[in-house]
């Protein structure tokens, strides 16, 4: 069944999985802010700056004017920069015309008000400008979903019918996704894996081993869990893909932005160079100042955030903050609160 979508941001991500829907046979409208850029997705079916090493399939159309974009779309899917977010879709809601699907595939939590994206979406769209929102993450580096890497995700809504269109949408020979209802729990760890990953790129950076970065993602799991139970999420999506399996993805890999940042913190750089020169956002900067703001609301014990905090937001040296929180009182691995 051909479906007319939009994507909303040509970033690395919503130009891959825009791909895949391309690539599925739908109709596939792909806007972007920047002109040039769309110029070159229409002329050159290229998208340089983001994916240098993939052709991008002909049937994509760039848009410069979301309205045109959006128009007709059977399901509009977001996936722009967490502080992009609201206007974007402020920008969406005033112009959409009929009730699509609403998917989005973006990473954090909202400065100031802590909220997750689908939050924002549910506030901003009105019930008659949209069907059920769906959530689509889990570990994915759009590198390798743009050649065809075998990727398993999830789509996650309150909605078991839109989920399992998303899913429909979605699916070929190496792209799989799984349905949850557990949104809090999907955004959640989509959004604080992201926070790890920066620590797990840092002890790289200092020259520790596997055994560190054991230990970092799996105190960090234990963190992303804690936080996300507290929030009302169920905790066995953490152990699933876009927990464990996001985690692991974006704790491992060079592809992943926030571990090159983490990495370079590691090696002596400083924050406002790293982030001029990445050319990309990194997500877990922001997160981590959200994330620490709603643990201190929720009075939940996260420490390996905390240092992250302080290495980003009050200068403190890498291999300070591991120090400490290595000589941190003994504990109980089982005691969740902790």
């Amino acid at each position: 069944m051909k479906q007319k979508i939009a994507v909303l941001g040509p970033g690395s991500w919503g130009t891959a999985l825009a791909q895949v829907l391309a690539q599925n046979g739908h109709e596939v409208s792909l806007w972007g802010h920047n002109p040039a850029q769309i110029d070159e997705i229409n002329t050159y079916h290229t998208n340089r700056h983001y994916l240098p090493d993939t052709k991008i399939p002909e049937t994509i159309k760039g848009y410069k004017v979301l309205a045109e974009a959006i128009e007709g779309a059977d399901a509009v899917l977001f996936v722009v920069p967490t502080k992009a977010i609201r206007s974007v879709v402020q920008e969406f809601t005033a112009h959409v015309k009929n009730q699509p699907v609403i998917i989005h595939a973006s990473k954090g939590l909202e400065q100031g008000s802590h909220k997750r994206i689908s939050e924002i979406l549910f506030e901003e769209i009105p019930a008659e400008k949209r069907q059920e929102i769906v959530v689509l993450s889990g570990p994915s580096h759009a590198e390798e979903v743009a050649v065809g890497d075998i990727t398993t995700i999830t789509a996650a809504s309150l909605s078991d019918e839109c989920a399992k269109y998303v899913q429909k949408i979605f699916m070929n020979s190496y792209f799989r996704i799984y349905t949850n209802n557990d949104v809090i729990g999907v955004e959640t760890g989509a959004a604080l894996k992201n926070i790890i990953a920066i620590g797990a790129g840092a002890i790289h950076g200092l020259g520790f081993g596997d055994n560190a970065k054991a230990a970092i993602m799996t105190r960090g799991l234990a963190e992303i869990s804690r936080l996300g139970v507290a929030m009302g999420a169920n905790p066995l999506t953490f152990i699933g893909l876009s927990g464990v399996g996001d985690l692991i993805v974006t704790c491992t890999s060079v592809h992943s932005r926030n571990w090159r940042a983490g990495n370079l913190l590691g090696k002596g750089q400083k924050l406002d160079e790293i982030l001029d020169n990445m050319g990309m956002i990194v997500e877990g900067v922001s997160t981590t100042k959200a994330a620490r703001e709603l643990a201190e609301n929720l009075k939940i014990d996260m420490p390996i955030t905390e240092a992250i905090y302080q290495v980003l937001y009050e200068n403190k040296e890498v291999k300070e903050v591991a120090r400490d929180i290595m000589l941190r009182d003994g504990k109980d691995e089982n005691e969740f609160s902790k």
